[in-house]
C-alpha cells in the first residue's frame, strides 16, 4: 500500500473516532497527525502538551506555535517525571513510568472534555526499538493511527512535506533522560547540561544531535554526514571549552555517530 493509499485509511479511521485528544510534542509525527485530525474532524480535535524538566522550552515553545499555526484547540499539563517514583533512579523500563504518569493525565482530560479517544503519534517502524512506554499506552488505551495503518516516518514526512508542514525535515528528538545511561541516576543538574550542551551545538548549525551524560564525559552524536564538520580546530576548541564550563570534564564524539536508540545498545548485547 503506498502512503497516499494508507493517508486515505488513516482519515478514515478518524473519522470514526469523531472527536479526539492527541497528546502533540511538535515532533514530525504529531504534528502530521494533528494536521489530518483537524482537516478531517475540525474542531472535534484536542491537542495536550506537557511541560517538563526533560523536554527543553524550545521544543515547548515550537510545539505551541504549530498548534497556533494549525489552528487547534491547546492545554498544556505539567508531567513532571521526576516526581514519579523510582523514575530517576533510571530503570531500563523507565519510559513505562513516564507514558503512564503523562497519559492518566491526559485520561482525566479528555474524560473532563467528554472524549473517548486518545492517540499518540507512533508510528511504524516504533515497533523496532526497545520501547517500554508502548506497554503503558496499551494499558491506558492509547491508540497510535499512525502505526494502525503502516506508516513509515519515511512516508511521514514526505506527506508533510506535500502538506507544506514545516516539521517534514525536522530531527527526531527524544526526551533528556534518554541521554543517561540506565541505572544512573537522573537529576535535574544533569538534564540541563544535557540541555545546554545540545543547544550550543544546535547554534553552531548541527541538526541532529544528542548529549550522551557519562558523569564527567559527555559523548557527542551528530548525523553521520555532519561529523566531518569536527574536523575544524576552532569549533572543536569551541566546544570543549564550553562544555567544561557546563560541567563536562571530558568531551568525545562518537565516531558511528548518531542513531535511533543508541543507550539501548548495551541491552541488546546482554542478550547475546
Amino acid at each position: 500500500m503506498d502512503c497516499h493509499k494508507k493517508l486515505d485509511a488513516l482519515k478514515e479511521n478518524l473519522r470514526s473516532m469523531e472527536r479526539l485528544v492527541i497528546a502533540f510534542s511538535g515532533g514530525v509525527d504529531s504534528t502530521f497527525l494533528l494536521r489530518v485530525a483537524c482537516d478531517t474532524l475540525g474542531e472535534g480535535v484536542l491537542a495536550v502538551t506537557a511541560r517538563s524538566a526533560a523536554y527543553p522550552e524550545r521544543e515547548y515553545q515550537e510545539a505551541v506555535a504549530l498548534i497556533t499555526q494549525l489552528g487547534a484547540s491547546h492545554i498544556a499539563i505539567v508531567s513532571e517525571e521526576l516526581d514519579i517514583d523510582g523514575f530517576s533512579n533510571n530503570p531500563v523500563d523507565r519510559c513505562y513510568y513516564c507514558k503512564k504518569e503523562l497519559f492518566a493525565k491526559i485520561r482525566s482530560i479528555a474524560d473532563e472534555h467528554g472524549i473517548s479517544w486518545i492517540a499518540d503519534g507512533s508510528n511504524a517502524d516504533d515497533l523496532g526499538d526497545y520501547r517500554p512506554g508502548m506497554t503503558a499506552l496499551r494499558e491506558m488505551e492509547v491508540v497510535s493511527p499512525l502505526k494502525d495503518v503502516g506508516l513509515t516516518k519515511a512516508e511521514i514526512r514526505t506527506l508533510s512535506k506535500e502538506l507544506g508542514l514545516p516539521t517534514w525535515d525536522k530531527p527526531s528528538f527524544a526526551c533528556l533522560s534518554s541521554r543517561i545511561p540506565y541505572g544512573q541516576e537522573i537529576t535535574r543538574e544533569k538534564l540541563s547540561m544535557i540541555d545546554q550542551a545540545e543547544q550550543l551545538l544546535l547554534d553552531e548549525g548541527f541538526r541532529q544531535v544528542r548529549v550522551r551524560h557519562h558523569g564527567d564525559l559527555a559523548r557527542i552524536e551528530v548525523s553521520p554526514e555532519e561529523r566531518v564538520k569536527f574536523l575544524d580546530e576552532n569549533l572543536m576548541d569551541r566546544v570543549y571549552r564550553t562544555f567544561q564550563t557546563i560541567g563536562f570534564q571530558y568531551t568525545a564524539l562518537d565516531l558511528k555517530g548518531y542513531r535511533t536508540g543508541s543507550m539501548n545498545e548495551p541491552l541488546a548485547l546482554s542478550t547475546k
